[in-house]
């Protein structure tokens, strides 16, 4: 595990974004694809932006990029709290990814569908490649969790599937979620956490007892790499344990 530490969430994106940018042309130069799946939450938004701009938009090469999707609410596109939306507001409406290639979680059928018809998606792409993605993107919520998968839930254990769908009490309502397995067997995984409100959970996270009922991201343990982003404030609670 290699952590990144920045003075602020600016900062931590910006390096992210180079990060990535880097991390894209090198892949590039032995495959013919670069597979990532993007996260929802506060914290990409900056990324994407920055992403979208120059030098990014221009330095990377979008049409080898094929874009996928850590987790989704099961609301409509149009709804403001749909992770698919909110990436084309701030990244893909601004950058040239084939559209054939950007495979979001389906919202218009039921959230049990959604999930059997991308974990066919992910099977089609991945059951003959010694990684999965080449990159997942995560962040982490207050609580501890990433992806959907959230403190006392048991898709914090599945080991079988590569996706599922499952009600969310705290919620009321459906999430779709790809899950440890498939992200565990990532080339590389690289979490996003900026801000105060993240500072104990990361403590606990990468310093505490190994809890992953209370603290799913601790299920998040990649045979590539993994990378935390993260600024000082959500910093702060690490080393004191």
């Amino acid at each position: 595990m290699e952590l990144h530490r920045y003075k602020d969430g600016e900062a931590l994106s910006q390096a992210a974004a180079k990060w990535i940018a880097e991390r894209i042309g090198a892949t590039l130069q032995k495959a013919g694809r670069f597979t990532i799946a993007l996260s929802g939450g506060s914290t990409p938004k900056r990324l994407h932006q920055i992403l979208a701009q120059s030098p990014y938009k221009e330095q990377i090469d979008w049409s080898k990029l094929h874009v996928f999707w850590g987790d989704e609410r099961a609301v409509p596109f149009e709804d403001d709290r749909n992770n698919a939306k909110m990436a084309y507001d701030t990244l893909l409406n601004f950058v040239p990814v084939p559209a054939a290639q950007i495979h979001v979680m389906r919202t218009d059928i039921s959230p049990e569908e959604s999930a059997s018809e991308y974990e066919k998606l992910l099977h089609q792409y991945f059951d003959k490649t010694p990684f999965s993605f080449d990159l997942v993107l995560l962040g982490m919520g207050d609580d501890g969790h990433t992806l959907s998968l959230f403190p006392g839930m048991p898709i914090v254990h599945e080991e079988k599937a590569w996706a599922k769908s499952f009600w969310l009490p705290a919620q009321d309502m459906s999430r779709i979620t790809i899950t440890k397995t498939i992200t565990n067997k990532s080339a590389a995984v690289a979490f996003l956490t900026a801000g105060a409100s993240k500072a104990h959970a990361l403590g606990e996270v990468l310093e505490g007892v190994y809890n992953p009922d209370k603290y799913p991201s601790q299920e998040i343990k990649p045979t590539g790499e993994l990378h935390w982003f993260v600024d000082e404030a959500a910093a702060a609670d690490l080393n004191k344990r």
